[in-house]
């Protein structure tokens, strides 16, 4: 389980699971009225440890219908059968689509174990829209527990200098979620050097480059104030939120993997 999930499977996924074996039980006791005892027994007892074992199913010696429902064994079915639908992060959303290069969005998420590939659905607003066949190399487990519809608060702010690599977040209008997208601090145009030279760290200005976009473009870099930051934008360049300094170097390894063949052109 831990091997082939652990990467793609976290908190957030296994709490859904946890409603969603809940839920089901609470339908078994409305359905029977005779064992109105099971469900309170059940939200006392709470779920088993949330510890990675092998599923049962593999050794053989057990049906699925006859695994605990709030069994790693029975997640571990529902999760190869496609039954059941978690929530996780995918990167360069819609295939690769220009308008998302090196953006990392939430999504409800299914495998399909015919093709080792999972479905996606995205809400952006209003209907869903859904994506197949994803890889699972562009999926990774929400880093930090913020929901895509609240704005993080940046923590990092006064840390930030030139050659940081971060994720902001930034969605298109207020109505629609978040989306996290890769970028790296700049250097401030009146700024004469590197290295030892360099003060932009001491600027209240601090630049945001997307270098793949070609250069003049409108998303190719934009400036936020580190004494004020909030939320800045408009209805035509979207709104740029909070801010994560990455340190892993596997996190930003991952982003660089990902870097497109080309230079983004989208104006």
């Amino acid at each position: 389980m831990e091997r082939k999930w652990g990467k793609v499977f976290g908190d957030a996924a296994y709490r859904q699971w946890k409603w969603h074996v809940a839920s089901k039980n609470r339908e078994k006791i409305s359905s029977n009225p005779h064992n109105q005892k099971g469900i309170f027994a059940f939200l006392r007892g709470g779920f088993l440890p949330f510890i990675w074992i092998k599923a049962k199913s593999e050794k053989g010696t057990e049906s699925s219908s006859s695994l605990p429902e709030d069994s790693i064994a029975a997640l571990y079915l529902s999760l190869e059968s496609g039954k059941f639908w978690f929530p996780a992060q995918v990167y360069n959303r819609e295939n690769g689509h220009a308008g998302f290069m090196l953006s990392c969005y939430d999504a409800q998420l299914c495998y399909d174990s015919r093709s080792d590939t999972f479905l996606a659905r995205y809400s952006p607003h209003g209907r869903w829209t859904t994506e197949e066949n994803i890889q699972w190399d562009r999926l990774r487990v929400p880093p930090i527990a913020t929901s895509p519809h609240a704005l993080h608060i940046s923590d990092c702010l006064d840390d930030l200098r030139p050659g940081d690599h971060i994720e902001i977040q930034w969605r298109r209008n207020k109505e629609f979620p978040y989306g996290w997208w890769y970028g790296v601090i700049g250097h401030l145009e009146q700024c004469q050097g590197h290295g030892n030279h360099c003060h932009c760290h001491y600027n209240d200005i601090v630049i945001l480059e997307f270098t793949q976009y070609t250069a003049g473009s409108r998303w190719r870099q934009t400036v936020i104030n580190r004494k004020h930051h909030i939320e800045k934008g408009n209805e035509i360049d979207g709104f740029y939120g909070g801010i994560r300094k990455l340190h892993s170097k596997e996190e930003i390894a991952r982003w660089k993997n990902l870097w497109p063949t080309k230079i983004v052109i989208h104006d």
